[in-house]
């Protein structure tokens, strides 16, 4: 499907609802209150306190002894677009269970770089990811001239590059899974899921299913080795009114994350939180769950530990980590426990909690096949 031309690794070891489909949710109130010491010392609990996920066996992989980070500057000479790429990859282990794979996409202006708590924290509990840097809409908007930066953003948050990111993405699905990857037969093929924060959810809606409609033809780019997605922080799809038509096509399961201080502020764009709420309902899926944190700002999702939220900052990041970790329990074997036990132990920092929805059996079976 795409080639290419030029290949090099860099490598790292790190020792490291009740269904809600039929009513709308509302965005909460954000609870203006400080962090007196009954609550932080609530909130410290439950970062000490975390989540016993119920492990997934490490699988038959390389024979690699810690957890390891890679990088890849891949270039799609199709499209004449380098695809840079970090892979996080679990330790290796005596169990022979596949690997479960997060692909992921960053926000505008982001890079392979962040989001390194979620690729640490996956990988220690035995997830691979893959973050893909989107060299059309990363950390190089920020260069240059500032006069020209409104220019760079709408050239970035254009619909040539919302589909160019998409197929950044399935360029490094390909490469990883290509026969010739060492990581390849490691990987369990069932349990590919697509995830990503801000701009990076609008990209992994689009591999799940959105599409709008150009010149009189749908405009979109699903991937069906997706079964699931994780969508944190989605902007709305700009210039579109109808979310429903947007989003009529996707149908994986589905996680939304946000927070109730959720905000974009961009030049020439803004974005509420609100806006978040609105896409969770429009997914026509009953398997979707949302998670809204109190307090938190958009950035409170990255790797950006000064800007924002302060004691909330860490907890929110660990908190978020095992929040998807424990749907892919649900998503994929149909076990609601870790997400019911996740909402107990975090309680004291959320607004609202995910209600676990009922896979069917034979999806779920279906899933667990290797």
């Amino acid at each position: 499907m795409y080639s290419t031309s030029a290949t090099k690794a860099r490598e790292t070891t790190m020792l490291l609802n009740d269904d809600v489909s039929s009513r709308s949710v509302v965005a909460p109130e954000p609870v203006r209150r400080g962090y007196d010491r009954r609550r932080f010392g609530a909130m410290a609990l439950a970062a000490g306190a975390g989540i016993m996920l119920a492990r997934r066996p490490a699988a038959a992989r390389p024979a690699f002894e810690g957890p390891r980070v890679i990088d890849f500057d891949w270039v799609d000479a199709a499209r004449e677009r380098s695809v840079p790429a970090r892979l996080y990859w679990p330790a290796a282990s005596g169990r022979k269970a596949p690997v479960p794979l997060i692909v992921f996409s960053h926000g505008l202006g982001g890079s392979r770089k962040g989001y390194s708590y979620l690729g640490e924290g996956w990988s220690a509990r035995g997830t691979a990811s893959l973050h893909i840097q989107h060299v059309g809409s990363d950390q190089a908007l920020w260069a240059g001239n500032p006069l020209l930066l409104l220019d760079r953003l709408d050239g970035a948050a254009d619909e040539r590059e919302a589909i160019a990111r998409t197929r950044d993405v399935r360029f490094g699905l390909d490469r990883l899974l290509d026969r010739d990857s060492p990581f390849a037969a490691a990987i369990d093929r069932t349990c590919i899921v697509a995830a990503g924060h801000s701009y990076g959810a609008n990209t992994t809606l689009i591999l799940t299913g959105a599409q709008v409609v150009r010149d009189g033809r749908p405009l979109g780019d699903r991937d069906s080795r997706f079964s699931a997605s994780i969508v944190i922080s989605a902007p709305p799809f700009y210039g579109e009114t109808d979310l429903a038509s947007v989003l009529a096509s996707v149908d994986v399961p589905t996680l939304h994350v946000t927070t109730t201080e959720d905000t974009i502020r961009l030049p020439g764009r803004y974005s509420g939180v609100q806006d978040r709420i609105d896409i969770f309902n429009a997914i026509p899926t009953p398997q979707k769950a949302l998670v809204v944190f109190q307090g938190g700002s958009h950035s409170v999702f990255t790797d950006r530990s000064l800007r924002s939220g302060g004691p909330l900052n860490p907890l929110v990041k660990r908190a978020t980590t095992e929040a998807t970790l424990a749907f892919l329990e649900l998503a994929h074997r149909s076990d609601p426990a870790p997400l019911e036990g996740w909402s107990r132990t975090w309680k004291p920092i959320l607004a609202a909690a995910p209600m676990p929805f009922i896979v069917p059996r034979r999806q779920a079976v279906r899933r667990r096949q290797v």
